[in-house]
């Protein structure tokens, strides 16, 4: 077994202030989105500023459905024994869900500003979404949070929080396959243009593979247990639409047209 490196949550405290290792992580996919994005800009004919606005939209839409998300699908009981709760964002509790939901809510309105294509954005925004979600999962290792359930396998941990029981370190599974190898896959894919909606029909597809896989290694949340059949968890039931969406978005891509710079782009470039 394994023994936790127990981490101190707070990387740096000043006073009164205090930066916490989870939030230098939404810092972190932030600005390797915003790199990255910058990188690509005339695939989508976008200006350095206007890149940064998008990414401001995917902050907004991260955090406000992150935790609206995470008020409906996990925090039902808390809600009801304190409304103010769901406000309360300084207690923790995000959804990954939740925040897919606000980011496509955000790409809507900026690809209508833009007027851009809806997949078009999100096929150019999925390759930029894994740093976030790994430099996010192991913000919740520092935390000891999402613990795995109980094992014997030999990278086992103990978790200060949770016991001396073994566990599965199923955040740093997250990390691996959500962040690390779901980038490689998605950022390799569109390294060339593809058919409008393939890209983003993968992320789907793969992330909801992922997460409904590592679900069996991780410790239902406590508030919840299993929602269905004796076995699935809510993160599981909330992977089902994702895997359905992204089998029919690949599907859907195969009768499209391959996605090239935008004129405005190829203007530029000349």
């Amino acid at each position: 077994m394994l023994h936790y490196p127990n981490f101190d949550p707070v990387l740096i405290s000043i006073g009164p202030l205090a930066i916490h290792w989870y939030g230098l992580m939404y810092v972190v996919g932030f600005a390797g989105a915003w790199v990255l994005a910058r990188y690509r800009a005339d695939r989508l004919g976008l200006t350095k500023d206007q890149v940064g606005d998008m990414i401001f939209y995917g902050a907004l839409g991260v955090v406000l459905g992150g935790r609206l998300g995470y008020v409906l699908f996990y925090g039902w009981d808390a809600l009801a024994a304190d409304p103010l709760w769901a406000f309360k964002v300084w207690d923790g509790g995000m959804s990954f869900h939740g925040g897919l939901i606000g980011v496509l809510i955000a790409a809507l309105l900026f690809a209508r500003r833009h007027r851009l294509a809806f997949f078009q954005l999100t096929d150019f925004i999925a390759p930029l979404v894994p740093i976030g979600l790994g430099a996010g999962r192991l913000g919740n290792f520092i935390n000891q949070e999402l613990p795995g359930r109980i094992t014997n396998v030999p990278w086992a941990m103990d978790y200060p929080k949770y016991g001396p029981e073994p566990r599965h370190p199923s955040a740093l599974y997250e990390f691996l396959l959500e962040g690390i190898v779901l980038f490689i896959v998605l950022w390799l894919v569109s390294l060339k243009p593809r058919k409008r909606g393939l890209v983003s029909g993968l992320f789907l597809l793969l992330y909801g593979t992922f997460r409904f896989s590592v679900e069996f290694f991780r410790r239902p949340d406590p508030q919840l247990g299993f929602i269905a059949f004796g076995w699935m968890t809510m993160g599981q039931l909330l992977c089902v639409p994702m895997l359905l969406g992204g089998v029919w978005l690949i599907i859907w891509s195969r009768r499209q047209t391959v996605d090239r710079p935008s004129p405005a782009a190829e203007s530029a470039s000349e």
